[in-house]
């Protein structure tokens, strides 16, 4: 397979927009990134960070917060921009995603506000005790076609090339750990490296870690905080997923995304919905 480059993969198209003018932009959301009924949560904001990216004069996503309102649906989608804020190192807008109903009234779909930069522009210096995850190499983990029906995971798994750490899999074959943890290897299936962008898929690309409580149904995101840190060395990145508190019906969801260089490029917390089945 002839690996894809950025601005020309199948994530680019799908989540490519066209300017209307006055900070509007036209969409087609894509029955390729979809879970269930559902568009995911991490394709819709890596769509949302595009167009907020033409609208803004600074490129990369630092810090985007996204509310998701109703579900989003694949077809026709208009995203609208606002800019808030402009500086020399930030700039700040709010971008909203709507489609048309059965009914043929406007919905809402998701809200984000967002600050952008340079991420080129950053100085090297690094200092924490932030340390990449434990997850054994990329060979020993365990991927969608290892024991499962490729026609029976969702349509999104055959975007991405996932490879999960055999430790939190459990759910998979009805032992799940009760740890609250999802770890793995995650890339784009043809091949294209990461970018700014396709980290905010990668907060929101990997089975929940409610499945390794012992839960098994829709886990829809409520609110999603991403905050991109550095811009990503190519190859894989390794993603490390927490959940300490599932109370009421909802629960915290803390990742952290690490490049081929043991760098923390990207960092997110989202607050879901456990639903039963």
């Amino acid at each position: 397979m002839t690996e894809a480059t950025i601005g020309a993969s199948a994530f680019d198209r799908d989540t490519a927009v066209t300017a209307r003018g006055g900070g509007v932009y036209d969409a087609d959301l894509s029955a390729q990134w979809t879970i269930g009924h559902a568009v995911n949560g991490g394709y819709l904001l890596a769509l949302l960070g595009r167009a907020l990216g033409d609208a803004l004069p600074h490129p990369d996503p630092f810090t985007v917060t996204a509310h998701y309102l109703t579900a989003s649906r694949p077809g026709p989608a208009t995203v609208r921009t606002t800019t808030v804020r402009t500086g020399r190192t930030l700039s700040t807008g709010t971008a909203s995603l709507v489609q048309v109903d059965e009914e043929g009234r406007e919905v809402e779909r998701v809200r984000v506000l967002a600050s952008h930069g340079d991420l080129t522009a950053l100085p090297d210096d690094v200092r924490t005790s932030a340390k990449p995850p434990q997850i054994p190499p990329y060979e020993r983990c365990l991927g969608a076609k290892d024991g499962m029906d490729p026609a029976a995971v969702p349509p999104l798994t055959h975007q991405v090339d996932l490879r999960l750490d055999p430790a939190t899999v459990g759910w998979a074959l009805g032992a799940p750990s009760g740890r609250g943890e999802m770890r793995g290897w995650f890339g784009l299936a043809d091949g294209r490296d990461h970018d700014p962008l396709s980290l905010l898929l990668a907060v929101d690309a990997l089975p929940p870690t409610a499945f390794e409580l012992g839960l098994s149904g829709w886990v829809p995101t409520v609110e999603l905080t991403v905050h991109v840190r550095h811009r990503p060395a190519p190859g894989p990145v390794r993603v490390a997923i927490t959940t300490r508190n599932l109370a009421g019906g909802f629960l915290e969801e803390d990742a952290e995304v690490w490049d081929s260089q043991d760098r923390l490029v990207a960092q997110s917390r989202q607050l879901a919905r456990a639903l039963s089945d």
